[in-house]
């Protein structure tokens, strides 16, 4: 693996998003709304409800991460998609550039997508709201870790599948994180869901990650296991989504498909 090669296709990335204007305002203007709106709706929930009388931005402060967790994930995939519809999907791979590399400059620059759009909206919500995502301490730091590899892991998945079945799996990019977003029990106890619902929501980190930020912000406690819980679950996760891109790869070199995605 060459750091050169890698930080080349890093600044390829990082040039188109901040050479363009429309990119970047994309970028600031989705989290910032999405954040805002978050915040009224959270004033309103801990004025007539028990359950958030003791941490009023309990609801804003799983908003600014799961937006985090979206951005990552959306991240990955717009920039994956962006080869694609430049045509320049052929030439990286038949350039002298490993997967591995491709895998890792796209991990460091959705991150900085991500941060992009995740810092405005977390300026706001202090003289807005009066509320502070960095009251949850310390911990935030493996909260968003875990959130920033189970984004990169949906991500890879999501690529896997566009390699697989080319630009028709494309509406899966942008439906994923709202298909699991039920099963993360992001606003809500995972008491609140149904038993079978639950196991499901067991094999998902998301569940781990809200219910600690949750527990941090309300009981003024740190179960840390919840934290190693999301960890173990975020790395079995990601070998199998880095597994399942070189297999399907190598399946798609092998049927001669990868020149045609994009075209």
């Amino acid at each position: 693996m060459s750091l050169i090669r890698i930080y080349g296709l890093f600044l390829r990335h990082f040039y188109l998003i901040t050479r363009s204007f429309p990119r970047i305002l994309d970028l600031i203007y989705w989290p910032s709304i999405q954040i805002t709106l978050w915040g009224f709706i959270s004033n309103f929930f801990a004025s007539y409800s028990s359950y958030y009388n003791n941490a009023v931005g309990v609801i804003l402060t799983c908003a600014i991460l799961y937006d985090f967790l979206f951005r990552t994930s959306i991240g990955f995939n717009m920039l994956f998609l962006e080869e694609i519809w430049s045509r320049n999907f052929t030439n990286l791979f038949i350039a002298p550039i490993k997967i591995s590399e491709i895998i890792t400059s796209l991990i460091f620059t959705a991150l900085i997508r991500a941060l992009i759009g995740l810092i405005p909206a977390i300026i706001l919500t202090s003289p807005i709201f009066g509320i502070s995502i960095l009251d949850l301490g310390f911990y935030l730091f493996f909260l968003f870790l875990s959130l920033y590899i189970f984004g990169i892991t949906l991500g890879i998945l999501v690529s896997s599948g566009l390699l697989r079945f080319g630009p028709s799996f494309e509406n899966i990019a942008w439906s994923t994180m709202f298909l699991l977003a039920p099963f993360g029990c992001i606003y809500y106890p995972i008491e609140t869901l149904p038993e079978i619902f639950q196991k499901i929501a067991y094999s998902l980190p998301l569940v781990y990650i809200f219910e600690e930020a949750r527990n941090i912000l309300i009981n003024n406690t740190v179960n840390l296991e919840n934290l190693f819980t999301a960890l173990k679950l975020n790395a079995v996760y990601l070998v199998l989504a880095i597994s399942l891109f070189y297999f399907s790869f190598n399946v798609a070199r092998k049927k001669g498909t990868l020149i045609n995605i994009g075209e």
